[in-house]
């Protein structure tokens, strides 16, 4: 048998996969991976059959179709305070990780460093794995997960090339405020880095918080490439329709490496996310708010009481938990011993870290069903 590439030896199976089939075994409840099945915005379906019969089946351009950019367009400049050019400076691709996966290939160079802030989605670490770069840590302080420039400027060398912004972030709910991206922007200036920034949860927000997209603030616009997407916004998240926005130097490159792994996003599909970005208002938004805020506040106060103190997050829909005080001497025996004491499967911290800075953790996703988080909290609470 030939040998495997020397990729598979970087490369696992994510944690988050893991436990979502543990939990199929055991027939639980999934608080693992963010799948967000809420039901779909009734004007993204109704445009998506209409799409099919209107004949948008075939291969699109690299970028996406017209209709999705345009729509995506004013929404950047409506919300994001983001004007961008539909033509140039937007590539759809397939989910927002394909548009990270395309933008990397594109602009990174195997050896290169990337700075990545842990607690870390481990996708974003695989995937520069992947592409041969090697991710640098720098360790957010909780409860805030707040950073320091400090280590920012411990962990940046000759080979550093760029960073990674996740905001809202994955896993721990951080909302970057305009104030520190000022301070990461400069230091991506002083050090000539590229910003690669994940805002797919932009629309999660707690406690009056507003979204901010680095490529908006003064002088980030040229280093900065925004990467977003609806999977998580409409409930959509195997439709897999997610964008990049940058330079309009930077697209046809991008456009060109998305269109070798990916060929296109599915063109129905597109033709539904633009409908709903066109169709719905600001009330569905605020919803969206209002819903996610009553979950947030029902699952930390179930952790709480159940002696599993939470981390409330300020974006998102992930909660990070202290598990220490669980049977086990790693988190992943902790989730295990959580999954067949009550059938709720969650992520290990370790899955988030680097080093050991996880074990104490688990991470809880609160994206579902009324039905569903109203069982898993009564199966919590026994706990306590």
């Amino acid at each position: 048998m030939r040998k495997l590439s020397s990729r598979t030896e970087r490369i696992t199976q994510s944690e988050i996969r893991a436990m979502t089939l543990a939990c199929q075994r055991v027939q639980g409840i999934n608080m693992a991976q963010g799948v967000c099945n809420l039901g779909v915005p009734e004007p993204v379906t109704r445009g998506v059959t209409q799409a099919m019969a209107d004949g948008f089946n075939c291969y699109t351009k690299y970028s996406g179709l017209p209709e999705l950019r345009q729509a995506l367009a004013q929404k950047l400049a409506d919300y994001n305070q983001l004007p961008v050019d539909p033509e140039q400076e937007i590539v759809v691709s397939a989910g927002a990780t394909g548009a990270f996966y395309a933008a990397g290939l594109a602009l990174l160079e195997p050896g290169d460093e990337v700075l990545v802030f842990e607690p870390y989605y481990g996708y974003h670490v695989s995937l520069l794995q992947a592409l041969e770069t090697v991710p640098k840590f720098v360790a957010l302080q909780p409860p805030d997960w707040t950073f320091s420039l400090a280590q920012l400027e411990a962990a940046v060398s000759p080979r550093t090339r760029a960073m990674v912004v996740c905001t809202p972030g994955n896993p721990c709910g951080k909302v970057f405020t305009r104030e520190e991206l000022l301070q990461l922007g400069a230091f991506a200036e002083r050090h000539d880095l590229l910003i690669f920034s994940d805002e797919i949860y932009e629309y999660f927000l707690y406690d009056g918080r507003t979204h901010v997209s680095p490529a908006a603030l003064p002088g980030l616009r040229e280093r900065t490439i925004t990467i977003s997407g609806y999977s998580k916004t409409f409930s959509i998240t195997g439709w897999r329709i997610g964008y990049s926005v940058q330079d309009r130097r930077l697209t046809e490159a991008i456009g060109y490496m998305n269109d070798l792994v990916y060929v296109c996003a599915p063109a129905p599909l597109q033709i539904g996310v633009a409908a709903g970005i066109r169709e719905l208002d600001a009330s569905f938004y605020q919803g969206l708010l209002v819903e996610f805020a009553a979950k947030r506040s029902q699952i930390c106060t179930t952790l709480e009481k159940a002696g599993l103190r939470p981390y409330v997050p300020h974006g998102a829909y992930y909660v990070l938990a202290d598990v220490s005080r669980l049977p086990g001497r790693t988190s992943k025996e902790r989730a295990m011993y959580l999954l067949a004491q009550t059938g709720v499967a969650t992520v290990p911290g370790s899955a988030f870290y680097a080093g050991n800075g996880g074990d104490g953790l688990v991470r809880f996703c609160f994206a579902k069903s009324a039905a569903e988080l109203d069982e898993a909290c009564a199966r919590l609470a026994r706990l306590g």
